[in-house]
This record gives structure tokens, C-alpha cells and sequence, in this order.
């Protein structure tokens, strides 16, 4: 029982882990690197025509993200102003997103709808958990505290669809779109293979993400069949 817990904990945060390891290994900074993951970024909206688009270094580190709603793409500051391997793969990856937009994916908004949709149904499953034994006791009917129970739980299911369709996303954006970009000739060979790692430690901080997702929605069953 200890073994399979600890392996489960191993499986779950390992690749977090991972994944720091690697995007830190290689986020130093390289005069053979000519301009920061802002300049490249910069350079290569211009290079794909993708002039609607804009970026912007965001307050604080692992912000990176793209935004569907407003066209953006936002570096953590240490990558926007750093000329690190780790900036320009994770700029090229953010590229990624972008062009996934320009050419409407429709997975990309599916997921996008999703967050936003989580974040404001997450508050509803926290008042449906806490209030479901308080309906129980005033109606005095189990079956509609069980059943406010069982909405909670279902709506603590959407974060794990968000996460089974970020997970192609990410991959996509990473390895169909950003890897073409930096095998035209930005990197050299090994850095290219050093890339590829990184890419993967990108994909795998969502992996975690989704177990962990998993582990909680797990967790919140055992609770109910008790």
C-alpha cells in the first residue's frame, strides 16, 4: 500500500519535477544567441504574418501563456528579457498558439471556452459541497443533499476535460508548429535536440496537471461512497 502510494505520488508529480529540472538547465544566458525570447517572438510575428497578434512580458515567472480573446502572448519576464535556449523554444511554443489561431483551431477555442467556463463553475461546486449536508439537515430529505453532492462532483469533472484537451493542443503547438520554426534554421542541431526536451518538459507540466486533476476528482468519489 505505501509502494503504490508512493509510486502514485512519483507519477503524479515526477513529471512536474522534471520538467522544472529541464527548463532551468537550460534558461542561461548564450552570446551565441543573438536577441531575447521578446525579440524573437517579435521577429517571428512579423516573419509568419501575423501582424494582429502582439506580445508582452507578463509580471512574474511560468506566466506563459497565449490569449485567444485579445491576440496575446505573454513571456515571463525572465524569458521576454532572457536570450536562453529555454526563452526562445518557449517563445517559439507560444508562436505556436498563435498560429493554431490564425488558423482557427477549433480545439484551441473549444479549450478556451472551457477555462473560462471552469473558473466560474469551480466556485459553484465549492458552494454545492459545502451546502449539501447543510440541505440535508434543514429539508431533511437526503436524497437532494446527495443530489447537490453529485452536481458538485460533475462540475469538479470539467477541469479534467480542459485538461484532456490541452494536452493535444499543447502538443501540437509545440512539436507541429514550434519545432518547424526553430528547425528553419535558428538553432543549431544540438540545440535542437536540447529543444525537443524542453518542448517535452512543457507538454509534461500539463500531464501533471491532468493527473492531479484526476486525483482530486478520484479523491471526491471515495468520499461519497462512504
Amino acid at each position: 500500500m505505501i509502494l503504490a502510494g508512493f509510486l502514485l505520488l512519483v507519477i503524479i508529480f515526477g513529471p512536474n519535477f522534471w520538467s522544472k529540472r529541464i527548463l532551468r538547465k537550460y534558461n542561461y544566458c548564450r552570446d551565441d544567441i543573438p536577441g531575447t525570447g521578446g525579440d524573437f517572438a517579435n521577429h517571428l510575428l512579423k516573419q509568419l504574418n501575423l501582424e494582429n497578434f502582439k506580445i508582452k512580458a507578463g509580471n512574474g515567472d511560468n506566466i506563459d501563456h497565449y490569449d485567444p480573446r485579445t491576440k496575446t502572448i505573454t513571456l515571463s519576464a525572465n524569458y521576454y528579457e532572457s536570450n536562453s535556449l529555454t526563452a526562445i523554444v518557449i517563445a517559439a511554443h507560444e508562436i505556436g498558439h498563435a498560429l493554431q489561431d490564425a488558423n482557427h483551431s477549433k480545439t484551441l477555442h473549444l479549450r478556451t471556452r472551457l477555462v473560462r467556463a471552469s473558473a466560474k463553475f469551480e466556485k459553484l461546486a465549492s458552494l454545492l459541497l459545502v451546502s449539501a449536508p447543510l440541505i440535508t439537515v434543514l429539508f431533511k430529505i437526503p436524497l437532494l443533499g446527495a443530489s447537490a453532492f453529485l452536481m458538485a462532483i460533475a462540475v469538479m469533472g470539467l477541469p479534467i476535460l480542459v485538461h484532456l484537451i490541452t494536452l493535444p493542443v499543447e502538443y501540437d503547438a509545440s512539436f507541429n508548429k514550434a519545432m518547424p520554426i526553430l528547425e528553419a534554421g535558428y538553432i543549431n542541431q544540438e540545440d535542437l535536440r536540447s529543444s525537443k526536451k524542453i518542448l517535452t518538459a512543457c507538454a509534461l507540466t500539463y500531464l501533471s496537471s491532468s493527473l492531479a486533476s484526476l486525483l482530486n476528482f478520484y479523491r471526491w468519489i471515495k468520499i461519497w461512497q462512504r
